[in-house]
């Protein structure tokens, strides 16, 4: 996998994050860099943290099941793009909260960055520079969420969806592309 294919996971996966941060955004009087920021922090940290978490398990498993890699890649990013273009359809209105204390951005780390998990152990089975990947997707997730704040609180939640759909679509046409490489049908 190529830095142009990391860079394009990296935004398909952090769209989670920068929706959550739109109705943040949504939901604060008043909006600062540091606040941006640490609601940056929280996702991006996590969205880098759980793709290595997601490599190192997956590295245990690697030689059991080398055979069929292409094709745990392939589901485990229809699953998690699937899941994210359903959720882009949700109309049913979210509670925005403009908390940024410890538990509730916790949860809401941990509820945007499973996805990177599962994307990390797809890693495992790819010729993927672990270190590489990281980088970009905290660094990524990092900057679309700080923006998202900003977002949310000029436009309300007008993106979020699009936002949503968007990420599904991207990851949904890498683990496609991933297994078609693997199967022969093309090659980059």
């Amino acid at each position: 996998m190529g830095l142009l294919e990391l860079f394009i996971l990296a935004v398909g996966l952090s769209m989670d994050a920068f929706a959550v941060s739109v109705c943040k955004g949504l939901a604060m009087k008043q909006i600062t860099f540091k606040k941006a920021a640490i609601v940056g922090a929280w996702f991006g940290g996590f969205q880098a943290l759980m793709p290595l978490i997601g490599w190192l398990l997956g590295s245990q498993f690697k030689s059991y099941i080398t055979a069929i890699d292409h094709w745990i890649a392939f589901v485990l990013l229809l699953i998690i793009g699937a899941n994210m273009i359903k959720e882009s359809f949700d109309k049913s209105e979210e509670s925005a909260n403009a908390s940024l204390g410890f538990k509730i951005m916790l949860m809401l780390a941990i509820a945007t960055s499973i996805d990177a998990l599962a994307v990390g152990v797809t890693f495992a089975f790819l010729d993927v520079n672990i270190w590489w990947a990281i980088i970009f997707i905290g660094s990524i997730t990092f900057t679309l969420s700080a923006i998202g704040v900003k977002v949310g609180s000029v436009f309300g939640v007008k993106y979020k969806s699009k936002a949503e759909l968007a990420g599904g679509i991207i990851l949904i046409l890498i683990g496609t592309k991933i297994l078609l490489e693997h199967l022969g049908v093309i090659s980059f």
